[in-house]
């Protein structure tokens, strides 16, 4: 994708090897930031209300979120950021995600690092850019020996008081044999060092995922549309069990109704337990699927379990 990347690296190295494939990504200009951005204010107690209102069912008690597979693009080491674009062109999302404490009447957990990461326009993952995403894209960069030194679309940030984080990034694409997600990890007990998390555990791990309206009407938008082939709705998803929010289904709002090119607002609240850890290893969320080609050399095959080969 085109654009202007910031010549960041990648501190601790991933632990899968990534082979063959083709190069990713990118595409026009990135309109409508200043619109979708424009009320990035601190949560206010109205707001965490809010969201605590809708997390919690008729009985007023919040829902333990749906813990699904890591996948095979995960890195450790992502940057402490708020917004992770690094130049990547797509329709703005500003993300908000409220993390409540299950086992204490849906307070929220403060000081929570939520840690997302996500694919691009072209359906290329930093990091694993080699990773074809199915179907036929243009390819990641002219010089494929630094592309996957890359950080784009990772990040994670530490909740205020109300629980709350924010991150600016675009709204991921696709690739085979998924639908349009992000991944997410709610970590506690760590702290920022150098620049990322380092430390405590993991809580929570899942996808979040966009409805198929608002899907295809992007994926029709530049530059998504030069990513061409079939790309998988949420109910032939591998992951996504079809439980709405509580399974990771975001809440949208368009910056502007006419034009899906403005950007989207996203939100959700993730209900978790701070005592319990989970990786995301031996988690449920869905069946096995083949990687796309020049995935990381040692994600399974479809006869794999889903925690290891859904991405």
């Amino acid at each position: 994708m085109t654009g202007t990347h910031k010549d960041t690296t990648i501190t601790r190295r991933r632990a899968i090897a990534v082979t063959g494939g083709t190069v990713a990504a990118g595409g026009l200009a990135i309109a409508g930031y200043q619109s979708a951005f424009a009320d990035e204010t601190t949560a206010t107690a109205t707001e965490t209300a809010a969201a605590s209102a809708s997390a919690g069912s008729s009985s007023g008690t919040c829902v333990l979120m749906s813990s699904v597979t890591e996948g095979p693009y995960y890195l450790d080491g992502a940057l402490v950021r708020k917004d992770i674009t690094e130049g990547k062109s797509g329709v703005p999302l500003t993300l908000r995600i409220t993390v409540q404490d299950t086992t204490e009447s849906c307070a929220p957990v403060a000081g929570a690092a939520v840690e997302i990461w996500h694919c691009d326009a072209w359906g290329y993952y930093s990091g694993y850019t080699t990773a074809n995403p199915g179907g036929s894209a243009p390819a990641e960069s002219e010089d494929g020996s630094t592309a996957d030194d890359k950080t784009y679309l990772r990040g994670y940030q530490v909740a205020n008081a109300n629980g709350v984080v924010k991150f600016e990034t675009i709204v991921p694409g696709w690739y085979t044999p998924r639908t349009c997600h992000i991944h997410v990890k709610v970590h506690t007990g760590g702290e920022k060092e150098d620049g990322t998390y380092e430390g405590g555990k993991v809580n929570f791990t899942g996808q979040l995922f966009f409805d198929d309206a608002v899907a295809e009407q992007i994926f029709e938008l530049e530059p998504y549309s030069q990513h061409t082939g079939t790309w998988t709705k949420l109910d032939d998803d591998m992951v996504y069990d079809g439980g709405g929010a509580s399974s990771g289904l975001l809440t949208l709002k368009p910056v502007h109704k006419k034009d899906p090119s403005k950007g989207y607002k996203g939100s959700i609240t993730l209900g978790i337990d701070p005592d319990t850890e989970n990786t995301g290893a031996g988690s449920g969320g869905g069946g096995g699927g083949t990687p796309p080609s020049g995935a990381p050399g040692d994600a399974p095959s479809a006869s794999a379990s889903s925690t290891e080969s859904s991405s």
